[in-house]
């Protein structure tokens, strides 16, 4: 097994308008020139179309409808169920507000239900995944550039999966026809580290290996994604995309190439990475829950997505030329709130490359492409953070002329993810003040049994239908230890979330709060690998979760009508500096790991042989 350390590059916006800054870097490690233009985009003015777009399919219509009109009803039915006891006094708008909101809520957890049986029955009719007989790859004719962006990163990480993604591409034979530039946007400091490291990568390497650290990092990594695309996009037909923390194997970076070639009509498409290399208790619950849960989740987006899917940032390819006349991503006013560069800028890109007529595809490929994930709960938030300002800018783009209302949907959706936070938070103490305020005899958040029994069925329901998908996959069961330990790993895992989610509701509504008073995440270097937070660090910074937690108990504990309901959230903010503690040592995540609770396929990858049974890749059809 070959291991790979923890890294990941910041997802902040690339195709940002910047000027060439060629660096420090000398003209031996960089190829010549083949500069292409991109363009600024006009958000206000309709783009000119350059693709032929496909023929639309029906059913897409009625997938989506499914979807949405579905999760509109079950919201509508849910809250109207809540509003019931609130109109005995007549209706205000307080009652409104209240309506609107767990309408809102509800429909959200909904979608996620829904969403997941749909992929439970495309994978039911797939049937169940048996090896299949070793498939032939077929090489590309074309050329791809692979980009690694790095910022401040471990070198000795880094430089090791650029090795491995390098030697899986010449054990295939297709050294030749791509070429691995590293995009620095590092200190000047860390020249000295990634420079020698980049020559001995270069001297072992079959395949051609660039360098080119810029003096400026402007406008982040899509500034240096963009800087690339102008100074040598024009010398490559396709660019895949990487984090620093992103592996991919060769066979799965030439079916990539391959399948562009085959459609040329095809602008991106994004892979579904599998998480791997986690250490820390919270990377391994993740690292499980991706596997066990994400077969079903990315099987439902990709049968509603059409060709309208979306852009992660990472572990895709893209065709350059449509990625160069499609995202020069403007900067939005500074001086007004979710000003300056589109930070979350893989979503908008998607938008716009389907804004001209490109198709955008999700793929699921069995093996071959894999990120990891940060240690502990202060790193990811303070990665989410980020993710938090940039989606929530995407609500300014939704004027943008051109765009496809799927992509539309997504940026709201994308900027609901995080939203949801604060309205869950208000939900709580909207519920306690309803009671108090109509005296209303009862729970009014458990007013029926059967709403209770729908809630339960759309927050657990997406878990039971991934498990009822597990018995198609054979493999996949076998590789998280089979069912004994499967349901031990889901029952921590329910735990854990259980545990988090209101710590992740108030981390969340803060960072909303922080960033409608002007306040940047910034762009600082992310801890990758820990040998654990220190109690003092996560009771310092949990301590806004420690004071709202005291309050809820004291409620509690004066008998504030409705308030007992609020005790699980109550509980878990008191107990989120432990939480966090505890969740970021490596020695519980290998305890677990050595009982067999929390395992993983990507526990076992090899990258010393490509994989002779990985599943071809399948495209849809265009939408309406």
């Amino acid at each position: 097994m070959n291991e790979v350390n923890k890294n990941e590059a910041d997802d902040a916006p690339f195709g940002t308008d910047v000027s060439i800054d060629p660096g420090p870097t000398t003209h031996a490690d960089l190829p010549p020139e083949t500069p292409i233009e991109m363009p600024i985009q006009d958000f206000g003015a309709l783009p000119t179309v350059q693709v032929d777009q496909e023929q639309p399919l029906r059913s897409l219509v009625l997938r989506r409808a499914f979807l949405i009109i579905g999760s509109f009803l079950c919201g509508l039915l849910a809250a109207q169920e809540m509003f019931t006891p609130l109109q005995s006094d007549g209706v205000d708008l307080i009652d409104a507000g209240f309506f609107l909101l767990f309408f809102g809520l509800f429909a959200w957890i909904a979608f996620g239900f829904l969403n997941a049986v749909a992929g439970f029955f495309v994978m039911l009719a797939r049937g169940p995944m048996v090896p299949g007989p070793a498939m032939k790859l077929s090489l590309p004719t074309t050329r791809t550039a692979v980009l690694m962006p790095i910022y401040n990163e471990d070198v000795q990480a880094v430089f090791r999966r650029l090795r491995l993604m390098s030697e899986s591409i010449a054990a295939i034979g297709a050294a030749d026809r791509f070429d691995f530039f590293i995009l620095s946007d590092s200190a000047e400091e860390a020249l000295a580290r990634e420079h020698p490291a980049f020559r001995q990568l270069r001297a072992e390497s079959a395949s051609a290996v660039y360098y080119r650290r810029r003096k400026l990092n402007t406008a982040r990594k899509p500034g240096n994604i963009g800087d690339w695309v102008r100074r040598f996009g024009g010398g490559y037909d396709h660019m895949i995309v990487l984090d620093a923390d992103s592996l991919m194997s060769g066979a799965a970076m030439v079916r990539l190439a391959t399948a562009m070639e085959a459609r040329p009509g095809i602008g991106l498409i994004q892979t579904v990475p599998a998480l791997l290399n986690g250490r820390t208790m919270f990377a391994r619950w993740h690292q499980f829950a991706a596997a066990l849960y994400g077969p079903v989740g990315s099987a439902g987006l990709r049968w509603w997505s059409g060709t309208e899917a979306t852009f992660w940032g990472h572990n895709a390819i893209v065709r350059c030329r449509a990625f160069a006349e499609s995202c020069g991503l403007p900067a939005l006013d500074e001086d007004v709130l979710l000003g300056g560069h589109i930070m979350s800028h893989d979503m908008v890109e998607a938008a716009l490359l389907r804004r001209r007529g490109w198709a955008v595809h999700l793929v699921m490929l069995s093996d071959g492409t894999y990120e990891e994930y940060p240690p502990t709960m202060i790193d990811h938030a303070i990665r989410d953070r980020r993710w938090c300002q940039g989606n929530l800018q995407h609500l300014r783009l939704l004027h943008t002329r051109g765009l496809h209302w799927i992509s539309r949907l997504q940026l709201v959706m994308g900027a609901s993810a995080y939203l949801t936070s604060p309205l869950w938070l208000l939900l709580i103490f909207a519920g306690i003040f309803e009671q108090v305020r109509a005296d209303f005899d009862g729970f009014l958040l458990i007013s029926s049994g059967w709403l209770l029994t729908l809630t339960l069925i759309f927050l657990f329901g997406p878990k039971v239908v991934a498990l009822a998908a597990l018995s198609l996959d054979d493999a996949l069961l076998k590789s998280l230890g089979g069912w004994r330990k499967v349901l031990r790993g889901v029952a921590v895992e329910i735990l854990i979330s259980i545990v988090t989610a209101p710590v992740t509701m108030l981390t969340q509504t803060m960072a909303i709060v922080s960033i409608l008073r002007g306040r940047h995440s910034g762009w600082s270097p992310q801890r990758r690998e820990t040998e654990g937070l220190l109690f003092g660090e996560a009771l310092r910074y949990y301590r806004w979760h420690l004071a709202l937690g005291a309050l809820l108990m004291g409620g509690i504990a004066a008998g504030v009508d409705g308030s007992i309901w609020t005790l699980p959230v109550a509980l878990g903010l008191l107990l989120a500096p432990a939480t966090a503690w505890l969740s970021s040592r490596a020695s519980v995540g290998d305890w677990l790991v050595r009982r067999g609770i929390l395992l993983s396929p990507a526990d076992s990858i090899r990258f010393d042989q490509p994989p002779e049974d990985e599943a071809a890749l399948t495209l849809q059809p265009a939408a309406a």
